[in-house]
């Protein structure tokens, strides 16, 4: 998981590179990928499968997703998957609007 926001405009190749120039890892290595935007009510997980990169989008309608401070100098936290599923179902509740309501 990156530790800093990522611009969420960016697909598999502008993800490709923020995995390979930010974290120092290489994107085809099998791990997943996570990068939340500065809100953190989006998140998008890049991977390589067989023959191609994956992404996988998820936007918060409501809340923001609980991510783990960041440590100093970290760029990247490593997490297991058991760890990584309870990241995307952990939200905090928050007082915003839902998108697209309006009052």
């Amino acid at each position: 998981m990156a530790t800093q926001p990522c611009d969420m405009r960016k697909q598999a190749d502008g993800l490709s590179a923020l995995v390979q120039g930010s974290l120092g890892q290489q994107p085809k290595s099998g791990h997943l990928f996570v990068f939340f935007s500065r809100r953190r009510d989006f998140v998008r997980i890049l991977f390589w499968d067989a023959n191609g990169y994956c992404t996988v989008s998820k936007r918060l309608e409501a809340g923001r997703f609980r991510v783990p401070a960041p440590v100093e100098g970290q760029a990247a936290v490593h997490l297991e998957a058991r760890q990584l599923a309870e990241l995307l179902s952990l939200v905090e509740a928050s007082s915003a609007v839902r998108r697209g309501e309006v009052h």
